[in-house]
């Protein structure tokens, strides 16, 4: 079954280098899974944190939901992350490493359940984002030039 996309963090990409990346189910309440449907959900400056053994996504806004009314959500409440228990131990692993962080990257639906793709990153420092820019700019020149050219012909 295809996934549904609610809401992509497209910021995470140009600000780290991703790493890892793993899905991860979310604990929410029922009028957070109906503003989700809805495409009330944004990801920006989101983050992880370790607490008691578990994983909580931290500044993750969803939306409340406007027929909910008295038993609405709190839009920036922390929402417990659904990992194993060993894929728990090897993120606290990998997230004590100087530099390295857990953010989300997008935000689907799968198989009726919302999903989370979670990233260990490393942040970018100034050059390298220009070094992005840059192989992308040279990327897009090059696929220009060689629009409607047949490129086999020639070598």
């Amino acid at each position: 079954m295809a996934e549904k996309i609610i809401c992509q963090n497209r910021k995470a990409r140009h600000e780290y280098h991703i790493i890892n990346t793993y899905e991860a189910g979310m604990a929410l309440k029922g009028s957070e899974v109906k503003s989700c449907r809805l495409g009330r959900a944004n990801l920006k400056d989101s983050y992880a944190r370790f607490k008691d053994g578990e994983i909580y996504l931290i500044d993750t806004h969803i939306s409340p939901y406007t027929y909910a009314h008295q038993f609405n959500h709190d839009p920036l409440r922390e929402r417990k992350l659904l990992f194993h228990k060993s894929e728990i131990k090897r993120l606290y692993g990998k997230i004590r490493e100087k530099g390295l962080t857990l953010i989300p990257l997008k935000m689907y639906f799968k198989n009726g359940k919302v999903k989370v793709e979670m990233a260990v990153v490393k942040g970018k420092r100034l050059h390298d984002k220009r070094e992005d820019i840059k192989r992308r700019d040279l990327a897009r020149e090059l696929e220009k030039e060689f629009r409607g050219k047949n490129v086999k012909g020639r070598l």
